[in-house]
């Protein structure tokens, strides 16, 4: 799977104020990377609960086929658009009648081309986010993304960071989603 983030969640607000807080930082000389440290335990939350916890655009790459295929980002919200992308030329835009798409109830999307023409590839636009907003994610998520990031903060001139923080993974633990094999 080959996921392109278009469009990223606003980490430059709310979630800056709660970390800022957190860190009891009251100037604004450090916004810049405690807003990139923010994305990367973002990043490191849903790695770990296989949820994108804030709403974002994204756009993956699949093979152009019949068969449904699932995306691999969850939960998605909205499948907005699919173009195809042929071995040679521009991407173009495929009509809403060359293709179906599926949202299950476990935010699992999914596709499928009805007619193949000069794609072989498929590029899927979708929106994706257990909420639109910091404010809305639920209160476990949110602090172990603050407390993810201020432990990032704090160990920036140590090097490189261990394991997650063990009160990270416990709050983040009644999402985690598992997969059998």
């Amino acid at each position: 799977m080959k996921r392109t983030v278009l469009t990223p969640p606003d980490l430059a607000g709310a979630a800056l104020a709660d970390c800022k807080r957190w860190l009891a930082i009251t100037t604004a000389a450090e916004d810049a990377s405690l807003t990139a440290l923010l994305g990367a335990s973002a990043e490191a939350c849903e790695a770990f609960t296989g949820a994108v916890p804030l709403e974002a655009t994204c756009e993956e790459v699949l093979p152009a086929c019949r068969e449904w295929q699932a995306l691999a980002t969850r939960p998605v919200q909205a499948i907005v658009g699919i173009e195809g992308i042929p071995a040679e030329g521009p991407r173009f835009a495929l009509a809403a009648g060359a293709y179906e798409v599926e949202l299950d109830a476990d935010g699992t999307g999914r596709v499928r081309l009805l007619r193949q023409g000069a794609e072989g590839r498929i590029a899927v636009r979708f929106a994706a986010g257990l909420v639109p907003e910091w404010d809305a994610l639920p209160g476990g998520l949110r602090h172990g993304i603050v407390r993810l990031a201020a432990e990032l903060y704090r160990a920036r001139d140590e090097g490189a960071a261990a394991a997650l923080p063990s009160a990270v993974t416990a709050l983040w633990r009644p999402w985690r989603r598992m997969r059998l094999t």
